[in-house]
């Protein structure tokens, strides 16, 4: 009588797999850019937020030195000539969490959701997929921007008013700081839409944190609004994007970041929690 006998895979067999597990993500990856350079929205947001951005930052660069008679002495003291040049950065933040919605929201309006996650049982990759490619683009087309700004900003202040250089302090951390701002309030937004699952709802509770929440907190007495307006992304986004306002800030400009990295990594967390447990 014949025995049957099982062999143990082999440790080139093991090791074979690796090279697999790796290249699916990457695959995922790819599959996920492809996504979002094929639809037309990433276009027009991208090219919206080029030119309100670098738009603002030329015009306020153009016609600061022709009002500068006009400043009070303490608006002359207090200019800061880097937070003028980025001030459009407030509009890309808006315009990125449109994008960061539409990443995931626009797949569950067509329903092509279902076939993203049938092809991959494991949900999470799929958000995983999304945000780094996500965060890649978004990374790179706001610190163009900012730095953009920067320049066009202070080449265009002329004299009598003052204008700054990246080697004064704080200058350079603000520019860095302020697209780092944008790429990751545009995270925010992809964890809401994937709570959400709804373009409209999701741009709207976006919005209402970014915006409408920092507004209703300032009309409340100080003493309940101001313990919470100091976490607020605005509040945090405009220290990052100014050389000296963390001096009368709650927080430090780091601190404050990494405060929005903690609601960017809540939201993708909460997104993916349920994107496992609920139906497609």
């Amino acid at each position: 009588m014949s025995t049957l006998t099982t062999s143990s895979p082999s440790p080139v067999s093991t090791v074979a797999l690796e090279p697999v597990r790796r290249q699916r993500l990457t695959s995922l990856a790819r599959a996920e850019w492809t996504k979002m350079r094929s639809v037309r929205s990433t276009i027009w947001t991208i090219v919206t937020m080029i030119i309100i951005t670098l738009g603002i930052a030329t015009i306020a660069g153009a016609t600061i030195a022709s009002r500068w008679s006009t400043f009070s002495p303490v608006q002359q003291a207090t200019f800061d000539p880097t937070k003028i040049s980025l001030r459009g950065l407030l509009f890309s933040q808006l315009i990125i969490g449109v994008l960061g919605v539409l990443v995931m929201s626009a797949e569950y309006g067509t329903g092509t959701i279902r076939a993203s996650l049938s092809a991959v049982p494991r949900r999470a990759r799929v958000l995983v997929a999304k945000a780094a490619v996500f965060t890649l683009v978004a990374f790179v087309v706001s610190e163009v921007l900012a730095f953009g700004a920067f320049f066009i900003g202070q080449a265009l202040l002329t004299s009598p008013a003052p204008h700054a250089t990246l080697s004064q302090p704080g200058v350079l951390r603000a520019v860095v700081g302020g697209g780092l701002v944008v790429t990751v309030l545009g995270l925010v937004a992809l964890g809401l839409a994937t709570i959400i699952r709804h373009s409209a709802g999701a741009i709207t509770a976006y919005v209402g944190v970014l915006l409408v929440a920092p507004i209703i907190l300032q009309a409340l007495p100080s003493s309940v609004g101001q313990p919470i307006l100091r976490y607020m992304p605005f509040t945090i986004s405009d220290a990052m994007t100014s050389p000296t306002a963390h001096a009368t800030s709650a927080f430090s400009p780091w601190v404050g970041f990494a405060v929005l990295v903690v609601y960017a990594l809540v939201a993708l967390g909460v997104g993916g929690w349920l994107l496992v447990r609920r139906d497609a």
